[in-house]
C-alpha cells in the first residue's frame, strides 16, 4: 500500500496535511496516467491535498471518509463541463488509489483571483462582476435531475441548519451579544421556501476563481455543490467576491439577471440569513475578515456586506 491509512477523522486530517506520507502514493498514482515523470507542486491552500502536475494536470486527493465529496465533485465537473461562459476543469479522471479517492483534471489557465485582485484596475473589476454574474446564472440554469441524489437534500439542509444555527456560531467562538440576535434575526429573514432546486456553487470566492489578462478564465472546486435556492450561491459571493463593494455587488447581480427594484435592503438580509444557514458558516471569522466598525446589529452587518 502507497498511501497511508487512519483510523480517526483525526489521523485522516493530519494524513492531509503530511506531503511526506502521501509522496509515495501520489507517485505511483500518477504512474497509472503516465505522469509519473511530470513536475508536481502541492497548492498551498485548501484542507485537502491538491496537486499541480506539469502545466496542464491538477490532481486532487480525498481521504477514503470523504468519498461522497469526490463522487459529487466528479458528477458536477460533468453536468457544467461546456456549460458556462467561464471555464471550468475538464475531469480526466475519477479512481482510487489505496482506498483513496481521487481526482485528476485538466489546469486552468491565469492565477487566482484572489492574487490579482490587487492589480485589476476598476473597469477590469466591473467586467469581472459582469462575467461572473453570467456564469452563476448559467451554473443554476443546467439541468438538475442527474444530479437529485446530491446530499444534503435541501428540504432537510434548511430546517436543520436553521435549529442548530445560534448553537452552531457559539461552538465556534461568536461573542454573545451577536448569538443572541440570530433566532430573532431568522425570526424576521428567514428567506421564504423557494421551489426552485438549482446546481450551487456553495464557496464562490475570489480563492476559486481564475483570471487572465483581466478577464475572468475558470471556476473551480465544485466538491461542496449541492441542490438549492438560487440566493444561497449569493451568500458567499458577497462575502468573499464583492467583500461589500455595493457597485460591484449589483453589477453581478444584475448581470445574473435581478431587476433594479428587487437589489434591496430585504435582499440583503436574505443573504445574511443564507450565510447563517451556510454548512461552513463562521460569523466571527466574517467579522474579523470585513470589519464593520460600529455595528451593533445583524441587519447593519447584513447592509454592510451586501450593499445594496
Amino acid at each position: 500500500m502507497s498511501l497511508p491509512a487512519a483510523s480517526d477523522d483525526a489521523g485522516w486530517d493530519a494524513l492531509c496535511d503530511d506531503d511526506a506520507a502521501l509522496a509515495p502514493g501520489v507517485t505511483a498514482l500518477l504512474a497509472r496516467h503516465g505522469l509519473a515523470a511530470t513536475p508536481r507542486e502541492r497548492y498551498d491552500s485548501g484542507s485537502l491535498p491538491v496537486y499541480a502536475v506539469g502545466d496542464a494536470h491538477v490532481l486532487k486527493l480525498f481521504p477514503p471518509t470523504e468519498r461522497d465529496h469526490a463522487s459529487i465533485e466528479a458528477r458536477t465537473l460533468a453536468a457544467v463541463q461546456d456549460r458556462l461562459p467561464i471555464p471550468t476543469p475538464r475531469l480526466v479522471a475519477a479512481a482510487e488509489q489505496d482506498g483513496w479517492p481521487y481526482l485528476l483534471m485538466s489546469q486552468l489557465r491565469g492565477q487566482r483571483l484572489v492574487d490579482a485582485w490587487p492589480t485589476l484596475s476598476a473597469r477590469e473589476r466591473e467586467h469581472l462582476a459582469v462575467a461572473l454574474g453570467e456564469a452563476v446564472a448559467a451554473l443554476h440554469a443546467i439541468p438538475t435531475a442527474p444530479l437529485a441524489d446530491f446530499t444534503p437534500r435541501w428540504d432537510d439542509f434548511v430546517p436543520a441548519q436553521r435549529a442548530s444555527a445560534a448553537r452552531r456560531q457559539a461552538s465556534r467562538g461568536l461573542p454573545s451579544e451577536w448569538v443572541e440576535q440570530i433566532d430573532p434575526f431568522l425570526e424576521r429573514w428567514m428567506p421564504p421556501p423557494d421551489p426552485r432546486r438549482v446546481l450551487l456553487h456553495t464557496e464562490l470566492m475570489r480563492e476559486h476563481l481564475m483570471v487572465d489578462a483581466g478577464a475572468l478564465s475558470g471556476l473551480f472546486d465544485f466538491e461542496p455543490a449541492m441542490l438549492g435556492a438560487p440566493e444561497y450561491d449569493f451568500a458567499s459571493l458577497g462575502l468573499f467576491v464583492t467583500c461589500g463593494d455595493a457597485p460591484l455587488l449589483r453589477r453581478t447581480l444584475s448581470a445574473y439577471g435581478y431587476a433594479p427594484h428587487a437589489l434591496d435592503a430585504a435582499l440583503s438580509c436574505r443573504l445574511m440569513a443564507y450565510a447563517l444557514l451556510h454548512r461552513y458558516s463562521k460569523l466571527r471569522w466574517y467579522l474579523e475578515r470585513l470589519p464593520c466598525p460600529g455595528a451593533t446589529s445583524l441587519e447593519q452587518l447584513a447592509s454592510h456586506w451586501w450593499a445594496l
